[in-house]
């Protein structure tokens, strides 16, 4: 998420074992700084591939045996062997994009472009209508992923599917100052800057393509080109659609809602639809009285929502609720007279069909509520239950599994274009299933723990439902709390658990924990919000954990990337480990448990994705979302296979002082920004990144050319390319 838009409140009050400290539990902090974790990681990880340790463009192909006792690559093994074939990006803090030698970088579809003809080009002095916004490019890109039209033009021309995750009111009102505000005498934002706000957030589908030149540009397809907003309505699916939570007087059966918030990762599914991710969007409510713990434990504000659009109802015709459904506090006698359960609505995983254009975007609850980062597939068999992995991105928050009760069938595979109703597919494999939420062990292994209504909490007392205080068999009660459900099962609270990625070959799971500016001194006892010693209460908030071995700091800045595999598809055990620890100059020398140079120092990791390149190889692509005086933010490359084989003992997590060649910097962004966004086109010559809230950028179509003088600053995708058409990194 970005952090200009980040909730520092704590609302964990379980006193359940942070990770932090099942870490410390696993090897001492002495061992730590020695390396003790490599030990198990050579058992955990043995089968990954074996270690080749590189320079700037070579690999060591000697035979022999390493100096950590593991084999070296031999010629044979060299021909499936890949390594980085650029030097690292220095680090930089300018109004620019930076990139490795011999390569490009292209500003595309910044905010504001339009989408068709209904919106004018955008300019400095362009003032937003609701209109203008509805037909262009929405606001601070985040999450996307790419949908071909045809295999053979898959790499050339396609639909970008991009969210939008929140606005920046400053560029948005330049022309006129700023937005208005509250004390106009009125009593309200005008109608028309809060429709224009709405209009600016949620996931723009544009059809993008690149010509004979290697140049990229949006084409105005209307078959293709349209924005899903604040106010686009959604169907609900899974165990909440129709329930007594989803009611409001917009949807008395409580199957529709209107809108989608704060998206910030995203995924895709195996029948070529986009996921979009709500996170941050509780701050969009209020709910003054009649509180559940949910609007507690997810932190809907009692008195002010982030932008105030519930008060243009005091100035408009508010049709349907069109504004005052973001004030949830009861009004009515019953729910269908009001919207009070209009935040019940919001939370979840919306799947979105990018070839369709008048399909309803549908919000699968069976995914779980909360405060969504992102949602990827796991490996995908054949007969075998389909597998999502998603992340809350708060401190001491937890990691989700959802295993489909339909096992996949390679017939439902329609990932290029074509005439399929794809949500159909979709309510077969994503309606149904169970929900879990991760326990990792100090011994290096971990449970998946059923979040279902009979299941027993983890003092064995009673059931999930009873914990809860639902009615027996309420599984739409148990993904309403999702949060307390796992407070009550044991989950492991982490470090805000950001975007994730799977190695489709191996089923391997990497995912961001981003930071933790909570975390206390060593010897420190965890607090609660509510000062309670023990899960009796839903809805509060876990407020600290103490230091340990795994984070040494007594504010965790720089974060890690953490990674787990399974037996099977759809096992509840796992065995993890830690991939490299975040470490910036700035945070001294006990702080570099993964012995960072300056060709890889990074801070606060977010943006993650694997690409895989086949014959057992892949590029894990890490992101930042912490600029610092060092560097802004930026993108890393690291070959998971060249470092993964274990054996490393003396090291504190895979990435070591041994082979710090093998994680390099691939890009910088310009200032004030938040590096989000990635994938690959699929021959691998062109890498989309997103450019989030840059503070004065870009100043042209050419991404790397510093800005003269002040702008109106645009969030913008980026294609970066090779100068000779050649796969980007090898």
């Amino acid at each position: 998420m970005s952090s200009e838009i980040e909730d520092h409140r704590l609302f964990n009050n379980s006193e359940n074992e942070p990770f932090s400290t099942v870490l410390e539990r696993r090897v001492s902090r002495r061992n730590v700084m020695r390396g003790g974790l490599g030990a198990a990681a050579a058992s955990v990880f043995a089968g990954f591939g074996v270690t080749g340790c590189s320079d700037d463009n070579d690999v060591d192909t000697g035979g022999g045996s390493t100096t950590d006792g593991q084999p070296n690559m031999t010629d044979d093994d060299m021909s499936a062997a890949m390594a980085l074939a650029f030097r690292a990006v220095a680090g930089q803090n300018s109004d620019r994009v930076s990139v490795p030698d011999g390569y490009s970088a292209q500003v595309l579809v910044p905010w504001g472009t339009p989408i068709n003809a209904s919106a004018p080009a955008f300019s400095s002095d362009l003032m937003f209508t609701p209109e203008i916004q509805a037909n262009a490019v929405g606001m601070n890109h985040d999450g996307m992923h790419n949908f071909a039209l045809t295999e053979d033009t898959a790499s050339k021309d396609f639909i970008l599917a991009l969210n939008n995750e929140y606005i920046n009111q400053g560029p948005l009102w330049a022309p006129q100052g700023g937005p208005s505000g509250l004390e106009d005498g009125e009593g309200g934002r005008p109608p028309a800057e809060a429709r224009t706000e709405i209009n600016a957030h949620g996931v723009t589908l544009i059809r993008v393509a690149r010509d004979d030149d290697g140049q990229w540009a949006p084409a105005s397809d209307t078959r293709y080109n349209r924005r899903i907003t604040s106010a686009t309505p959604c169907a609900l699916a899974g165990p909440v659609a129709g329930s007594a939570y989803a009611i409001t007087a917009y949807s008395s059966d409580g199957m529709t809602t209107r809108g989608t918030n704060n998206n910030c990762a995203n995924g895709y599914t195996p029948w070529g639809t986009y996921l979009t991710c709500e996170e941050n969007w509780p701050s969009i409510f209020k709910k003054s009285t009649g509180r559940g713990p949910d609007d507690d434990r997810l932190g809907v504000p009692t008195e002010r929502t982030r932008y105030g659009w519930e008060t243009a109802a005091n100035r408009a015709d508010d049709t349907d609720g069109e504004f005052s459904r973001f004030d949830a506090t009861p009004r009515a006698d019953s729910a269908a007279g009001d919207y009070r359960n209009e935040p019940r609505t919001f939370g979840y995983i919306v799947e979105i069909d990018p070839y369709t254009r008048e399909a309803r975007p549908v919000k699968r609850t069976a995914l779980g509520r909360f405060r969504h980062e992102g949602c990827w597939p796991g490996k995908l068999v054949a007969g075998e239950p389909v597998v999502f992995y998603t992340g809350h991105d708060s401190r001491n928050e937890y990691i989700y599994k959802f295993v489909s009760d339909t096992p996949w069938d390679p017939a439902d595979a329609h990932m290029i274009g074509g005439n399929y109703d794809r949500l159909a597919i979709g309510d077969k494999y994503m309606n149904s299933g169970t929900l879990y939420a991760a326990r990792f062990n100090a011994d290096g292994t971990g449970e998946w723990l059923a979040l279902t209504p009979e299941a027993m909490v983890a003092d064995g007392s009673q059931t999930l439902a009873s914990a809860l205080n639902l009615e027996p068999g309420d599984l739409a009660g148990v993904i309403v709390n999702t949060c307390d459900a796992a407070d009550w099962m044991g989950a492991t609270p982490m470090d805000r658990p950001e975007w994730g990625t799977v190695d489709p070959e191996s089923g391997a799971v990497y995912m961001t924990l981003t930071n933790n500016s909570d975390r206390t001194a060593e010897d420190t006892q965890a607090t609660f919000t509510d000062n309670a010693s023990s899960v009796t209460a839903n809805g509060a908030g876990y407020a600290t954990a103490p230091v340990n071995a795994a984070n040494p700091r007594a504010d965790n800045s720089n974060g890690q990337v953490i990674r787990w595999v399974e037996p099977a598809v759809g096992a509840t055990t796992f065995s993890w480990d830690i991939f490299v620890f975040g470490s910036i100059p700035q945070s001294g020398a006990d702080d570099n448990l993964s012995s960072l140079t300056a060709d890889n120092y990074f801070s606060s990791c977010d943006g993650l994705w694997y690409d895989d390149r086949g014959d057992g190889n892949g590029i894990l692509w890490i992101e930042t979302d912490s600029g610092s005086e060092y560097t802004n933010d930026q993108v890393l490359a690291v070959i998971p296979q060249n470092v993964t084989s274990g054996g490393n003992a003396s090291d504190a997590s895979i990435i070591t002082a041994a082979n710090q060649s093998e994680l390099k910097r691939f890009a910088v962004g310009p200032n004030g920004c938040e590096v989000t966004g990635i994938f690959a086109t699929p021959d691998k010559s062109a890498l989309f990144i997103n450019i989030q809230h840059p503070a004065n950028w870009p100043a042209g179509t050419d991404a790397t050319r510093d800005t003269e003088g002040q702008i109106r600053p645009r969030a913008s995708t980026v294609v970066i390319q090779k100068t000779d058409g050649g796969a980007i990194a090898v």
